[in-house]
C-alpha cells in the first residue's frame, strides 16, 4: 500500500477569507491542541458580526493560528489583542501581524484566563476558541463579564459547548464536524 504525503504546501495554513487582506495565506506552527476555526466557519461568523468590524475593539483569547484575531484587524477592527500561552506560536503571531502590517494587532504571551484577570481593557468583540480539552470555563466567564462593552458579541467554539452564564444571551449558533459554536451577545441588565 503506497503511503499517502501530506501537501506541505497547505499544512498549517490559514486564509484570510474578507477584507483588506482577503485571499492572504498565513502559516502558523504545530502545537498541541491547535485547530484553526475552518474557513466556512469563519465566513459565517464574519457574516454574523457583519463584514467590516470598523472602531471595534476585539480580544482572541487563546489566539493560536491568529486566523479569527487577524481575520478582524483584516475588516477593519480598531484594535485586536491576540493572546496565546505558546512561546513559538506567539512569535509567528507577531510576524504575521507584521508582514500584514496591521499596525492595530497587539501579540500577547500569556493565558486567556490571566490576560483577564490583569488587563482593563474592555472590549466589542471577543473570540473564545481554547483546545478541546480545556475546562476553565466558569472561571473564565466570571472573569469576561466585567471586560465586555455594552452589546459585545462572544463568539464560543468547543467540541461540547460549556454552560452559558446568564449574562451570555445566544444570538446565533452552528456546527461543523466536531465543533459546535455559538455567537452570544452581552446581556447587561438595565439600570
Amino acid at each position: 500500500m503506497k503511503k499517502v504525503k501530506n501537501n506541505a504546501k497547505h499544512s498549517n495554513q490559514v486564509r484570510i477569507i474578507g477584507g483588506t487582506h482577503r485571499g492572504r495565506k498565513l502559516s502558523f506552527a504545530s502545537a498541541e491542541g491547535l485547530r484553526p476555526t475552518p474557513d466556512m466557519v469563519r465566513e459565517k461568523l464574519f457574516n454574523w458580526l457583519g463584514q467590516d468590524l470598523a472602531g471595534k475593539t476585539v480580544l482572541d483569547a487563546f489566539a493560536g493560528s491568529g486566523a479569527l484575531g487577524l481575520e478582524a484587524a483584516s475588516r477593519h477592527a480598531k484594535r485586536v489583542v491576540l493572546v496565546d500561552n505558546n512561546r513559538q506560536t506567539v512569535q509567528t503571531l507577531r510576524q504575521n501581524s507584521r508582514d500584514l502590517v496591521l499596525a492595530q494587532v497587539e501579540t500577547q504571551f500569556s493565558d486567556g484566563l490571566s490576560y483577564l484577570k490583569h488587563s482593563s481593557e474592555c472590549f466589542d468583540v471577543v473570540f473564545l476558541d481554547p483546545p478541546f480539552a480545556w475546562s476553565g470555563w466558569a472561571e473564565l466567564f466570571a472573569l469576561l463579564q466585567s471586560r465586555l462593552k455594552k452589546g459585545a458579541m462572544v463568539y464560543v467554539e468547543a467540541g461540547a459547548l460549556p454552560e452559558m452564564p446568564p449574562y451570555l444571551e445566544v444570538y446565533r449558533e452552528g456546527r461543523s464536524g466536531m465543533s459546535t459554536f455559538q455567537l452570544l451577545v452581552y446581556a447587561q441588565e438595565i439600570e
